[in-house]
């Protein structure tokens, strides 16, 4: 149930991303267009811009985590057995969820700095810059947790335990298929 729960969310995160960037094309187009022709800006579209970038970025991340998507080597993992596999694979979930409680407690301290601090151009508070931060570490501890109780549960097979991208040109063949 949360295994289809978080492969729908990251469904709808993957329009999200698309509707961002959408939005970040017809921003810097037009202010490309906007300044070439008629000597005019749109004055929000570099800020909406970066900050567009900087959420579809993170959320991106989010898919990445879910899919298994990240770059990695097995340069290791490949010459061990099952039982060493398992085992690398559930420290490197714990060592990634640290990571996740580090990212969360950092971003969480920015996002409430900045409550009070607006941005030049369209006076929003600036947590929203640092807010992604958070939303990835919540959603990503949560998908590494769910990966790591599969694991201790005995629910993932032999052969998907080196849970490795090689090359980014590589098919995403069993990914998300768990």
């Amino acid at each position: 149930m949360v295994q289809k729960f978080i492969d729908g969310f990251c469904k709808v995160l993957s329009v999200v991303i698309a509707l961002c960037l959408a939005v970040m094309v017809l921003l810097v187009f037009g202010n490309v267009v906007m300044r070439y022709g008629f000597n005019s800006g749109i004055t929000l579209s570099e800020e909406l811009s970066r900050w567009l970038f900087v959420w579809m970025t993170f959320m991106g991340a989010v898919v990445a985590l879910r899919e298994h998507g990240h770059l990695g080597t097995d340069m290791l993992l490949s010459r061990l057995g099952p039982l060493g596999k398992k085992y690398c694979l559930g420290l490197s979930y714990l060592t990634m969820l640290f990571i996740c409680w580090l990212l969360f407690k950092g971003a969480y301290q920015q996002t409430v700095i900045n409550l009070g601090s607006t941005s030049a151009v369209m006076e929003v508070s600036m947590a929203w810059v640092y807010a992604p931060g958070v939303v990835f570490a919540v959603l990503g501890a949560l998908i590494l947790l769910t990966d790591l109780l599969r694991l201790l549960s005995g629910q993932v097979r032999d052969e998907d335990l080196v849970r490795v991208q090689e090359s980014e040109s590589a098919p995403h063949s069993r990914h998300g298929k768990d």
